[in-house]
């Protein structure tokens, strides 16, 4: 066995070890990928001659929708409590479609060579299942561009028993142009619209036709890229987790008018020359840097995805995504662009999990700029390049995410960037990679947080996944550091030398806002209301968007302002270059928990503090 191949072994063995015991290896427990704990490697063909799974209808969006509801009836002469139904794209998810490859030794050929996409337990809607042997579940499917099929399992999880398999299930068009994500372009003037489809670029073309509302509209071409299983790290991502990811089309709308209103829809002409469409969107252009007008902006971290169907959640593994996916979609007129800081659909490994956090947050992706940053569920594998030796991204180290969500980096495997948004500018660091003194991070950062014309902008953010800054979570206090360790060490003179007003984090998957503070010392008392020069920074965790909450220490300290251990967000408006308001809100109604507001001039900014006074002369 080559080397290669034992290394590709050992990290199989070690994600099965891991899951086995009902954990991952770090230091804010993270739950457990649902589909991880069906141990795939022990499958085995057992069809029952009594027993059938059917499903209703057959064909799916015939109207053109992407989203459909399935009824799926079955039965087992043989029923337990432990029988499960999975739903599998492709249909064809047995041995017989096993190429081996990647150094893959044969003795791990499984019968099932594919994850599920999502399961429920056969008694989930019927109680009377394990007596009467018959039962219904609902199940919600939407596009991902291959057929579907649905297989009945006996011996639970743990030992999967494959008793019945359904006929198959298709859209009407699985190539469909869908999941449109917005994000700002590298010029203030510029949105950029990337999408997911099964079209190459040998049988289509794609490309944007859009405008100002009501007028005529123009076209723009789009890139294309997709990424394959060898791109993969290591597993599940590249065994068992591995789905076709179909391809991703960016087009740059360029020259926009400040603060107006665009429609557009996504296209692809075929060799044919006929074309395929999108329904209409539509967007507002971003404002002119430093204009003078409401601008209003959301961040969160850590939402993860939850089935609307009840799949797949029997570990609580993200209860609170839907809460706040669709409190801000319900508040989809209140605010202009997203700030997603990391760990968005905690897929793990498993792509096709990735196409489904797409489509769950596309109604406000598909609206306003939805930016992300690198978290450690979509970057860290051993030996990939990343800061952390951690397995957390089972084994995508960053290709999905990178390749999925288009930010206006230089280079995005290194998911670092700078942006503007009228009078706010945000520096958005990657904590997956290093960023101390000395790094090329850590030299982009200072430039940044320099570049920043605070006349104009001034509303300074800084954001990263990992806590840099400060935090009470139970496992930072027990090492004493309260923050990711080597944080804050090189960072904090950058953020007091730049007058930084907000840090930004998540990670830790609660609430929790600190004083202004240098150094670990308040240097202003006031809780509720800041004014006059800027002494230090507030740093702020937003993690609560949806993964499975994190605990606060009990130990008390004396620049943590308010915590909440409960789903949230945080909502920042700024009313013009003198006045903002901070509001964290709870996922689960909406309403503000806590806020802050922030009035100061120009000079204020401009004034000497500690650590960040600008050199002087006494020459005349």
């Amino acid at each position: 066995m080559g080397f290669r191949a034992l290394q590709m072994v050992l990290l199989l063995l070690l994600w099965l070890n891991l899951n086995s015991h009902g954990g991952v290896a770090m230091h804010i427990p993270i739950g457990i990928q649902p589909l991880s704990n069906i141990a795939m490697h022990k499958a085995v063909l057992a069809l029952h001659p009594s027993a059938s799974i059917k499903a209703n209808p057959s064909l799916l969006g015939e109207k053109g929708e992407s989203v459909q509801w399935m009824t799926v009836d079955f039965e087992h002469p043989n029923a337990s409590a432990d029988d499960w139904v999975a739903v599998f794209s492709p249909a064809k998810f047995n041995a017989s479609t096993y190429v081996p490859d990647f150094g893959t030794p044969a003795f791990l050929t499984p019968l099932l060579v594919s994850a599920p996409i999502k399961y429920k337990y056969a008694n989930y809607s019927t109680s009377n299942y394990v007596t009467t042997g018959k039962g219904t579940l609902k199940f919600r499917l939407i596009n991902q561009r291959y057929d579907f099929a649905f297989g009945l399992f006996s011996g639970g999880l743990s030992n999967p028993k494959l008793v019945a398999i359904s006929s198959t299930i298709a859209f009407a068009n699985p190539k469909a142009p869908l999941y449109p994500r917005l994000a700002l372009g590298k010029s203030w003037d510029e949105m950029t619209v990337t999408w997911t489809s099964d079209y190459d670029i040998s049988e289509a073309v794609p490309f944007i036709e859009w405008g100002l509302k009501g007028e005529p509209q123009t076209r723009s071409p789009a890139g294309t890229l997709t990424f394959t299983q060898s791109s993969m790290c290591g597993p599940p991502a590249r065994t068992v987790g591995w789905r076709e990811p179909g391809f991703f089309h960016t087009s740059f709308l360029k020259n926009l008018w400040p603060n107006q209103e665009y429609t557009y829809k996504l296209g692809h002409r075929l060799n044919s020359g006929s074309y395929v469409w999108s329904k209409i969107y539509s967007f507002k252009a971003p404002p002119f840097p430093g204009q003078n007008s409401l601008q209003r902006v959301i961040i969160f971290g850590d939402t993860g995805k939850a089935e609307r169907d009840g799949s797949n959640e029997y570990q609580n593994y993200q209860p609170g995504a839907l809460n706040t996916t669709d409190q801000l979609i319900k508040d989809l007129d209140n605010y202009d662009i997203v700030f997603h800081i990391g760990d968005m659909p905690y897929a793990n490994g498993f792509l096709s999990q990735w196409d489904q956090f797409t489509e769950m947050v596309s109604p406000i992706s598909s609206t306003v700029p939805y930016m992300v940053a690198s978290g450690n569920h979509e970057r860290d594998w051993p030996n990939s390049g990343s800061f952390y030796a951690d397995a957390d991204s089972g084994g995508e180290c960053g290709v999905p995410a990178e390749t999925m969500f288009y930010v206006p980096a230089e280079n995005r495997a290194k998911y670092w960037y700078s942006v503007d948004y009228g009078m706010f500018h945000f520096c958005i660091a990657d904590s997956e990679h290093d960023w101390r003194e000395g790094t090329e991070q850590y030299k982009f950062i200072e430039k940044c947080l320099a570049s920043a014309d605070r006349q104009k902008q001034p509303w300074l953010i800084f954001a990263a996944h990992r806590v840099l800054g400060y935090s009470s979570n139970s496992w930072y206090a027990e090492q004493g550091s309260f923050e990711e360790p080597m944080g804050r060490s090189s960072l904090q003179k950058l953020w007091q030398k730049y007058r930084v007003d907000m840090a930004f984090y998540g990670h830790v998957h609660s609430y929790e806002r600190t004083c202004q503070i240098y150094e670990n010392i308040c240097v202003n008392s006031e809780t509720s209301h800041f004014s006059g020069i800027v002494n230090g920074t507030i740093h702020v965790v937003a993690g609560g968007g949806g993964s499975h909450l994190s605990a606060f220490t009990d130990l008390k300290t004396k620049w943590s302002i308010y915590k909440d251990y409960d789903f949230g967000f945080v909502k920042l408006t700024a009313f013009n270059h003198t006045s903002l308001l901070f509001e964290y809100k709870k996922s689960r109604d909406g309403k503000v928990y806590d806020s802050f507001t922030i009035t100061r001039e120009y000079m204020n900014v401009l004034a000497c503090t500690i650590d960040s006074c600008e050199p002087t002369t006494l020459a005349t």
